[in-house]
């Protein structure tokens, strides 16, 4: 068993629908084990800038999320914060009144997350709760906020739209949901008059923000296989926008740009992870399954450079600064890699937990979510 399901299935709790349960996996003997962290000379100084502790976020995947001067970030215990992200300074700290399975999501004048059996609920700039509603089923993505809306997807592959304000639904669409998906937490990402959403299925859609109707969806991962489990091919994290391609990488799939406005491939390559990509607008950064990470030109796909001494060390999402390319890990560590060539260039740790896969930058600094709840800024210098 790779070292990535630890996040992807681990304790047979990884999928959605699991065929014969454990022994799926039982039989498959660890051959994969973490690298050990190697020794570089460090060429780039990075500092923690700030750090605080927000809460565990115990068996599910939470998303700290940067709004005008301020970072959004919740845990496990219902807990939902709202901190400076300059300096780490707590504006306010609330309880949501229940447990949460997903969050935060934040346009810096609502907050949203989500609670146990499929509540989402909301809240205002100040902390104060608003409205509350309640999705088909469990929500394991951070809600996402933007234009006016709330925008949810539920387990069971439905994506519904509320309004910011007051909590009435706008719209909701269902989607086909493959018998056996990733138990994970891909992203939606909102923009004016769309939003696109990486898909159980290896499916990226575009939605038209008014109605939800269907602007195009694109496969990026298609289903192969004899069994079920070879036929996992789930989009993954968040896609990003660079300029009019959206760009995105799927679960046993590829990893591409396409276009914007009619979701035209510019370029694919095949690809395999459970987390999202990054960008600086000249390149795509992402990191398999494998712990390899890859800088891709954002232009035509080809290989710029790989770096593979991080292998089945289960990384983030790449964070992009300006000078490096960022990725956290299971045992805490934050690998700083030269954008030039990927390099090690240096390497800081949170705490010992798992750091969770997506990181967000604020200004000058990255700031990263782990499991027992540290969030910590980081500056390069």
């Amino acid at each position: 068993m790779r070292v990535k399901t630890l996040r992807a299935v681990a304790a047979c709790a990884g999928a959605l629908l699991i065929l014969g349960g454990c022994s799926l996996f039982s039989s498959k003997k660890t051959s994969n084990q973490p690298a050990p962290l190697v020794e570089f000379t460090q060429s780039l100084k990075v500092q923690p800038v700030w750090k605080q502790s927000i809460g565990s976020a115990a068996i599910f995947t939470f998303s700290p999320v940067v709004a005008g001067d301020s970072v959004f970030a919740a845990a496990a215990d219902g807990t939902v914060t709202r901190i400076n992200a300059a300096n780490g300074t707590v504006a306010w700290r609330i309880s949501a009144g229940t447990r949460l399975t997903a969050g935060a999501g934040s346009d810096g004048n609502t907050v949203a997350v989500a609670g146990e059996k499929g509540i989402v609920l909301a809240f205002d700039g100040q902390g104060k709760k608003i409205w509350q509603a309640q999705a088909s089923s469990e929500i394991l993505s951070a809600p996402a906020v933007g234009q006016g809306l709330v925008i949810v997807r539920s387990q069971d592959n439905r994506i519904a739209a509320y309004d910011a304000a007051t909590g009435e639904r706008r719209w909701a669409v269902l989607r086909t949901l493959p018998p056996l998906t990733l138990r994970s937490a891909p992203g939606i990402l909102v923009v004016p008059q769309a939003t696109f959403l990486s898909l159980p299925g290896g499916r990226l859609s575009a939605l038209n923000l008014t109605n939800g109707g269907p602007w195009w969806e694109m496969a990026i991962g298609d289903p192969r296989g004899t069994t079920e489990l070879e036929r996992v091919a789930d989009a993954s994290g968040m896609p990003v926008i660079v300029g009019r391609e959206v760009c995105a990488v799927a679960y046993q799939g590829r990893v591409g740009c396409f276009d914007a406005g009619s979701g035209t491939s510019h370029w694919a390559k095949p690809f395999s992870s459970d987390v999202g990509v990054g960008s600086d607008g000249k390149n795509i950064y992402a990191a398999d399954e494998h712990g390899a990470v890859s800088a891709f030109t954002l232009d035509s796909g080809a290989v710029v450079w790989q770096n593979k001494q991080l292998a089945n060390r289960v990384l983030t999402t790449p964070a992009v600064l300006p000078k490096a390319v960022v990725v956290g890990d299971f045992e805490g560590y934050i690998h700083f890699l030269s954008r030039d060539d990927g390099a090690l260039i240096a390497r800081v740790r949170a705490d010992s937990s798992a750091v969770l896969p997506n990181p967000v930058v604020a200004g000058s600094n990255v700031i990263f979510q782990t499991k027992s709840g540290t969030l910590i800024a980081i500056a390069t210098e």
